[in-house]
């Protein structure tokens, strides 16, 4: 194995680590290059999505440049298999959907029959996971069934399955890439979605979020019998890292503030507005994520911490939220809050529902430095916020009782996990592992957590 191999083999096993723990209808004003989808998949380049163009410019902006496709049937479906996490398919073509077979059909093709399947969901990598995903099937031929339903709109064909109903992975794994194809490969468009594994529950908790992105009715693959006509359509999703949005392969430079923003549109218009109502701009507010005991990363002085952060003069909330959580009233307290506190977990995603120049502190358990930089950290920087990294020391992790001090687990968390994360590193340091915090040393975070959030407050509110 030469140098090359070796180091995209070690950054294969790297970003397979943080995956497993953190858990293109162009209209006929848009054509469809293939290259653009394969460079996804690999290193990003800062031009990229000048391949990609509008045949008009109507938009006061210079036009891209575009490579035309010939318009064979060879070309009308089109998927790239290069990236390691997710598969993705365009059929740059009218079709037509049986949802009882889960096949999507090339209307009035000619030529030979191609045939491509495809699990839309990003995470390849993992078979226990990908084995309950639907498989769909794109074909050229045989000739589809009669249209009952007809669309005059781009279709997005995605799944809902594998670890939706955690918070981290219903947006790094759904709604970010969503944002992603919206904003790139059908800008400027109003969708379809059709999505398997759309779940009563999930589709009621995002309803508001999902008429975001389409004001169509959602056709759900697993139980609709009828068949629907496309323009084209669009099967799978694209993702450019966790919680991450790369303008410079998107139609429009758009970033997590701009996510944020339609997160607000989504879930700031209709709340009751409880927490702006009670806030009266006389001490800076911060929220605190509270785990269970027993889960995992809890606070065991958690009652302590919230003094303190009290006596230093910060209005203390507790959030401890869960699959049943208003995210109306999730999004009014944290887009209403000054500053926010957790322990490294799923819930620190609500950092998605923060506004940028808010303050972030994460709390870091031992053995989860680089799994808290790459899951929040960096996606905390992108929305703008003031991040405050508190990595615990061994004494202020339960984990010393267990082990001991002079334990490997204790005393070099990163020798003990070594090149691959199992689930037995997972259970000790993920499940296993509480917190005591020191609360001296935590006074010292506070306080300058205090003193950006109250500046904050004393200019924006």
């Amino acid at each position: 194995m030469n140098k090359k191999e070796s180091i995209t083999a070690i950054l294969g096993v790297s970003l397979l680590v943080v995956l497993f723990v953190c858990h293109i209808n162009l209209s006929a004003n848009l054509r469809f290059n293939f290259e653009l989808i394969h460079s996804l998949a690999t290193t990003p380049k800062p031009d990229i999505f000048k391949r990609l163009a509008p045949r008009s410019n109507t938009s006061g902006r210079n036009p891209i440049n575009s490579t035309r496709l010939p318009s064979s049937t060879s070309t009308k479906i089109r998927c790239t298999r290069s990236h390691k996490y997710y598969d993705f398919c365009f059929i740059d073509s009218p079709t037509v959907l049986d949802p009882t077979t889960s096949t999507l059909f090339v209307m009035d093709s000619t030529g030979p029959t191609l045939v491509e399947k495809i699990k839309p969901y990003p995470r390849k990598h993992e078979n226990s996971t990908m084995s309950g995903i639907k498989e769909l099937t794109l074909t050229s031929g045989p000739p589809g069934p009669k249209c009952q339903v007809q669309h005059n709109a781009p279709a997005i064909v995605f799944s809902a399955g594998g670890y939706t109903g955690n918070f981290f992975h219903d947006f790094n794994d759904g709604f970010i890439p969503l944002y992603i194809i919206v904003n790139s490969i059908l800008y400027d468009q109003d969708p379809v979605l059709v999505i398997s594994k759309a779940r009563d529950w999930w589709l009621q908790r995002y309803s508001d979020l999902l008429q975001v992105f389409s004001e169509h009715p959602i056709i759900n693959l697993d139980n609709d019998t009828a068949t629907h006509c496309f323009r084209s359509a669009t099967v799978g999703l694209i993702s450019h890292g966790f919680l991450n949005i790369n303008p410079k392969l998107l139609k429009t430079p758009k970033t997590l503030p701009h996510f944020h923003a339609i997160l607000g549109k989504a879930f700031g218009q209709t709340a009751q507005r409880f927490y702006r109502q009670r806030h009266h701009n006389e001490r800076p507010r911060i929220v605190l994520i509270s785990r269970t005991v027993g889960v995992g990363r809890a606070i065991l002085n958690q009652e302590e911490a919230m003094e303190v952060a009290d006596r230093i003069g910060f209005e203390v909330i507790v959030y401890e939220p869960s699959s049943r959580t208003d995210l109306h009233v999730a999004y009014d307290l944290l887009s209403n809050s000054h500053a926010v506190v957790g322990v490294h977990g799923a819930a620190l995603t609500h950092l998605l529902f923060m506004r940028p120049g808010t303050v972030f502190m994460q709390i870091v358990p031992l053995g989860t430095n680089w799994l808290a930089k790459v899951c929040y950290e960096n996606p905390a920087r992108a929305m703008g916020l003031e991040y405050i990294d508190y990595r615990i020391t061994a004494e202020e992790s339960s984990l010393v009782e267990t082990y001991g001090k002079d334990d490997i687990v204790v005393k070099n968390p990163a020798a003990k996990i070594g090149p691959n994360w199992s689930m037995e590193i997972m259970k000790i340091y993920l499940k296993e592992q509480n917190v005591r915090l020191d609360l001296d040393r935590f006074s010292w975070f506070l306080k300058a957590a205090y003193d950006k959030a109250k500046k904050f407050m004393d200019k924006e509110g």
